[in-house]
């Protein structure tokens, strides 16, 4: 049969005619022999394994098949018959370890008696038995060094398949089949050509019409730009600008676009420069219907700095009259009336019962530089202020300590969640002028 291991070393052929004879001899001694029975061993010589093992006969169908099939073929049969020696090595192994032991009692069944006999026996004929190794070890190494040479001869035939494979001219169907496929995606592709053109034809109309308005959009843009270039508000960001107020006028004043919610609490915050004397004025004044004091921060005459809620007043220990730079924050709440004065982050002052319980009311006008009268007019030149100031926010709620003095310390940025410092929110009338400033890099210097 070419599936059976025909390609197995003689020397397995005699071991397994060893076991086989040795195999009788022991069951007979074990049962009937007396003490002085003996195995029979036949060897081999160790050069009839130097032949090598054979190969399977590959079958050939009249050569119907093509060299790739025909090696195709001989690989499988090779492995089959590499796997079939390995299962006859595992169950060679059992008989070999049995003739070594039935080996060892012919050597101790009768000490020199049975030794002389079984070289008598020898002497008799060929004495080649010392040309087998005596440990099963070597036997199994040698059986192992064939396998090893069987694998090596079934790689060389593999790899020869591989490169017959690779370099043999394609079946006729395959090509066509080959050319076929090729013919189906160069369709595919040129179908896909000519969808992304339409498509891009399609985009580029579509682009024109947004390139037109958004080209009418920066032409609006750069106009506006320029104009602003013309003017004083040409600033580095919308709320880095300062606003001059140069002279002791009633009609140089800045105005806040944005009016008051009504309030319960609050603070504000600005940047002031100032060496007016005697006092600096009025830094701003928020006045509603009814009421024109609403909130007032102003330094008249020779008084200290006041803050006025609901025309009620409160002293505040700050000092800004020195001509330089100084961060001034003020906070209050309507429960009891509290608040507080910081001057460059420090909390200099709090007090309260300050118009406790009266909510600010909405609706009014807050003036930069002037003490109001009337709501929005009437002003006195007396209470004017007369310097420099940035950064008026407020907020709708009182601050924390740590936050005013990250603020002061220009650590942080807080625009007012009321009323931020922005320029498109600030008006100037009367020869008052905004300028682009930096506020922490002057004061860097007035220190």
């Amino acid at each position: 049969s070419p599936r059976s291991p025909a390609g197995m070393l003689p020397v397995v052929a005699g071991l397994l005619l060893a076991v086989a004879t040795g195999g009788r001899g022991a069951a007979a001694g074990d049962q009937e022999s007396p003490p002085g029975s003996r195995f029979v061993c036949t060897s081999l010589p160790l050069d009839a394994a130097g032949a090598g093992c054979p190969l399977p006969p590959v079958p050939m169908q009249g050569g119907a098949l093509p060299p790739e099939e025909e090696l195709k073929a001989t690989v499988l049969q090779l492995r089959e018959t590499v796997l079939q020696q390995k299962e006859t090595i595992g169950s060679q192994r059992e008989a070999i370890r049995e003739l070594t032991g039935k080996l060892s009692r012919c050597e101790s069944a009768d000490g020199r008696s049975a030794t002389g006999t079984w070289k008598k026996e020898l002497g008799k004929g060929k004495d080649t038995m010392g040309d087998l190794p005596r440990d099963p070890a070597q036997v199994v190494d040698q059986l192992s060094r064939t396998m090893q040479t069987l694998k090596d001869r079934l790689e060389s035939l593999e790899h020869q398949l591989r490169a017959n494979v690779s370099y043999a001219a394609l079946p006729n169907d395959l090509r066509e089949m080959l050319q076929r496929r090729l013919g189906d995606l160069e369709r595919q592709l040129l179908s896909k050509v000519a969808e992304l053109e339409d498509e891009k034809s399609l985009l580029h109309n579509e682009t024109s019409a947004h390139r037109q308005k958004t080209e009418t959009a920066l032409n609006a843009l750069l106009e506006r730009v320029s104009e602003l270039e013309k003017g004083n508000s040409a600033f580095k960001s919308p709320d880095e600008f300062k606003v001059s107020l140069p002279l002791r006028t009633n009609y140089l004043y800045g105005k806040i676009k944005k009016t008051l919610p009504e309030l319960y609490a609050f603070t504000v915050c600005l940047w002031l420069r100032s060496s007016a004397s005697p006092g600096i004025g009025t830094p701003f004044s928020y006045a509603v219907p009814g009421q024109a004091n609403e909130i007032v921060l102003i330094e008249w005459g020779n008084n200290p700095i006041e803050l006025l809620i609901n025309d009620k007043v409160a002293q505040l220990p700050l000092f800004i009259s020195d001509g330089k730079w100084h961060h001034i924050c003020i906070t209050w709440t309507t429960r009891d009336g509290m608040w507080e004065a910081f001057q460059d982050g420090e909390k200099l002052g709090t007090g309260e019962n300050l118009a406790p319980w009266h909510p600010i009311k909405p609706g009014g006008v807050l003036i930069l530089g002037q003490e109001q009268d009337t709501v929005g007019g009437r002003f006195d030149a007396t209470q004017a202020f007369v310097g420099e100031m940035s950064q008026f926010n407020i907020w709708d709620r009182v601050l924390k300590a740590e936050d005013i003095m990250n603020i002061a310390n220009c650590s942080t940025n807080m625009p007012g969640n009321v009323i931020p410092w922005v320029d498109n929110n600030v008006d100037v009338f009367g020869g008052a002028t905004k300028w682009p400033v930096e506020t922490c890099e002057e004061r860097l210097l007035d220190l």
